[in-house]
């Protein structure tokens, strides 16, 4: 029994020392480096490129088949990223964290912390749930998210709703898994900057990612339809809202964006707070832009005194370095022009979340004010 005992041993002993621990990727270090790794004995190439990066960065093979490479430091915030293997784009096989997309396969993630206002804190956490609903307008059974604030599941109170849209190429759930929506307003409410509100995040796409280039416009015609009979009633049946529109709000990214300033200026009996990040009028700007966006909002613009009158905010967010941010002048331009209030606000930054939750935290303590 002892010799069995001691046989048995000695090959766990010596099965163990075969398997090699799983890498770490990526590996945050204190001091804000992050070292990539990836497992590929037989490729001749690997390189990373993340959304803080300017360029692709070289990984180096080690005798055991293991590429890495340390970078930074790299700012604090919440970024994508894929691996290319000789040609090939990957994921990282050694990280669970992956941003869905609406077209795909998605990207890894990688998280440095640094006091940013989308971190887990010890405060009161609100909830996130899923909720399906029938859509007449599109045709289908589809989905959004809501927020909940801490303390909302035991009381009585009404809640004003901020409804917020995506950008191309994401889903519903991205303003909660990547944007981090609900601890940006957990953190806010907290330190008592934010009123207490429900968050809607429904899924913005009515027709194909990839058929935006073309059906645009119906795309944001069915997202209006959808949100004003079909998303808003679901909300309000199901959850304690506040009535009214001053009670209302809607704010986006990108696409988002652009559905918000439409969505919300043709519907101002029921929103009167309109938040539009990283967008404009349109298409990239331009004169065709300028001149589609003023026939569509022509009865809003007409009426200067009207408008002014229902609208308690209407804030244009967009980077200097973004691509956007030509579309979000003139759609400025067009407002000023008619006289109807606005803040056109600039920042540093490129179409980016990092920039996109920056602006959700600095949106939201002016709102239901």
């Amino acid at each position: 029994m002892k010799t069995l005992i001691l046989s048995l041993m000695i090959a766990a002993a010596s099965f163990a020392q075969t398997q090699a621990p799983v890498p770490v990727s990526p590996e945050v270090h204190p001091d804000g480096r992050v070292t990539f790794r990836v497992r590929a004995p037989k490729a001749a190439e690997v390189t990373v490129r993340g959304e803080w990066m300017a360029a692709a960065e070289n990984l180096a093979k080690d005798e055991s088949g293991l590429w890495s490479v340390t970078l930074g430091p790299v700012p604090a915030d919440i970024y994508s990223y894929t691996f290319s293997i000789d040609g090939m784009t990957s994921l990282d096989a050694f990280n669970n964290r992956i941003k869905s997309s609406s077209r795909g396969a998605g990207v890894s993630v990688l998280e440095v912390p640094g006091g940013k206002m989308h971190e887990i804190r010890g405060v009161p956490h609100g909830s996130v749930q899923a909720q399906w609903y029938s859509s007449p307008s599109i045709g289908a059974t589809r989905r959004f998210f809501v927020y909940t604030p801490p303390g909302y599941e035991s009381g009585w109170a009404r809640y004003p709703v901020l409804y917020l849209l995506h950008g191309n190429g994401d889903t519903e759930a991205e303003w909660g898994a990547f944007g981090r929506a609900n601890f940006i307003l957990d953190n806010l409410i907290a330190d008592g900057k934010v009123r207490p509100m429900l968050v809607v995040m429904p899924f913005g796409h009515t027709v194909p990612p990839n058929d935006l280039g073309t059906g645009r416009a119906r795309n944001t015609e069915l997202m209006e339809e959808d949100v004003i009979r079909n998303i808003i009633p679901a909300v309000e049946k199901r959850y304690r809202t506040a009535p009214g529109a001053k009670n209302r709000a809607i704010a986006g990214l990108s696409m988002g964006g652009g559905q918000s300033i439409n969505i919300g200026l043709n519907n101002l009996d029921t929103f009167s707070w309109i938040a539009v990040f990283s967008a404009g009028v349109g298409g990239g700007g331009g004169a065709a832009a300028s001149e589609a966006f003023e026939k569509r909002a022509a009865a809003v613009l007409a009426d200067k005194a009207g408008t002014n009158k229902k609208l308690s905010l209407l804030w244009i967010a967009c980077g200097t370095e973004d691509n956007a941010m030509r579309g979000a002048e003139q759609l400025a331009a067009i407002l000023d022009k008619h006289g109807i209030r606005h803040i056109l606000h600039k920042t540093e930054g490129a179409h980016r979340w990092g920039v996109w939750r920056r602006y959700l935290a600095e949106l939201t303590p002016m709102l239901f004010r």
